[in-house]
């Protein structure tokens, strides 16, 4: 049997979204330092030997008294050892966290890249080789300033990073992970796997099957489900285990173990009826945890009137249980169509009937060509999209006729 260890990140401590609001961000901030111990239990369960965090501990150097604090206790409490690296939410600056945090007893924090040696349970020593960033930028590749003189080894190596592999624009820019050079020192014996952090959903980097993200133990962002982008594997932490008889290249697996509590999804869903209407409710209702769950919705189609107002009414409804429930209004594209029913208690022909056309056309004017999965790329590249707001109007403005036509 080999070295087993739990692989986590991008945990941030302390992190707020603006759209929680009063009664959820302290919650989702309580979740977050929960999440401590629920990977102390991951890590026990599991055989683990040790933690490792690799970087955003916490959200950034200067949390709050009650934050820190708890955080502190939480690791305290961990059944085994953990090794802290920062990132660039908490570099290492004269005012970060990880200076406090090293005194608690099982603790370690890789202030530099010297190898720090760790006899396991079993008495195999094994080697950690971290890169800490020291500012929130960095232009230098510090993972390969970190393993670029280790030699091959006979004892389990492990090297822990955080930072970027594949450049997100159309340059490389120079703090970009050398992948080739990982590679190298794997197959050599240098290193035996390398934790990453940075990006918030677990997955592999690389062909050795050695290099992974581990993705955010609790969910940050939303998963796309109609084009199953976004942020879409995390709430989970890795088992890794090495089994390294000698200079040799190491044999790793990689196992994915749900630790996350919290759910944050953004459907686009066809409705053009009552009944897919009543099924879009359905589906939310399913949620088994809706106290920590989050939910932007777009709606796309085409409804009458009486539909449109089952569906605010059971939204409605729906916000006071839900974390978060909420319209994503640059994404919206449901018409409304009066049915024959509509339009007889709206007075057709006369000028509340006329008025309701004329709010429909205009409601459904800059709609037509509707593509939601380029809508959502266009979102996620920081696009603009047409101007939502001619048409928000507009169905407003046929709710409040429908309202005052009834109360009349």
């Amino acid at each position: 049997m080999g070295l087993k260890f739990l692989h986590t990140s991008d945990l941030q401590i302390g992190m707020t979204r603006g759209f929680l609001g009063a009664d959820a961000q302290p919650r989702f901030e309580a979740a977050r330092i929960e999440a401590i111990a629920r990977l102390g239990r991951a890590a026990a369960d599991n055989g683990c030997a040790f933690i490792v965090m690799a970087g955003d501990v916490f959200e950034h150097n200067s949390l709050a008294p009650r934050t820190i604090g708890r955080a502190v206790e939480a690791l305290k409490a961990l059944p085994v050892p953990v090794f802290l690296l920062s990132g660039n939410h908490d570099p290492l600056t004269a005012d970060s966290y990880f200076y406090q945090v090293s005194e608690i007893a099982g603790v370690t924090v890789f202030y530099d890249s010297e190898p720090i040696e760790f006899t396991a349970p079993g008495g195999e020593v094994v080697e950690l080789v971290g890169a800490p960033l020291r500012s929130r930028h960095t232009s230098e590749d510090l993972v390969a300033q970190a393993i670029a003189g280790l030699e091959p080894t006979s004892r389990i190596r492990i090297a822990v990073g955080h930072g970027q592999v594949f450049s997100r624009g159309d340059e490389d820019a120079p703090n970009l992970i050398d992948l080739p050079l990982v590679e190298r020192k794997l197959a050599e014996g240098a290193i035996d796997y390398l934790a990453m952090g940075d990006t918030h959903s677990a997955q592999p980097i690389g062909s050795s099957g050695r290099v992974w993200y581990s993705g955010a133990p609790e969910a940050t962002d939303f998963r796309e489900l109609a084009t199953g982008g976004g942020e879409n594997n995390s709430g989970k932490a890795l088992v890794v285990e090495v089994t390294k008889p000698g200079v040799e290249q190491a044999e790793v697996s990689v196992e994915e173990v749900e630790v996350g509590q919290w759910t944050f999804e953004a459907p686009v869903v066809e409705v053009n009826s009552r009944a897919e209407a009543e099924e879009f409710i359905s589906f939310l209702d399913a949620y088994p945890h809706k106290e920590r769950t989050v939910i932007k919705y777009a709606l796309v189609g085409t409804v009458d009137i009486a539909t449109k107002r089952y569906l605010e009414s059971a939204l409605a409804e729906r916000e006071e249980v839900f974390a978060v429930l909420y319209e994503r209004e640059r994404l919206m594209d449901l018409h409304l169509e009066p049915s024959e029913d509509d339009l007889a208690e709206l007075a057709q022909g006369g000028f509340v009937g006329r008025a309701l056309e004329e709010l429909i056309a205009q409601a459904g004017a800059e709609s037509e060509g509707f593509d939601a999965a380029a809508a959502i790329e266009a979102e996620a590249a920081g696009g603009g999209g047409a101007d939502p707001d001619r048409g928000t109007v507009a169905r407003d403005a046929i709710n409040l006729l429908f309202r005052l036509s009834k109360e009349s």
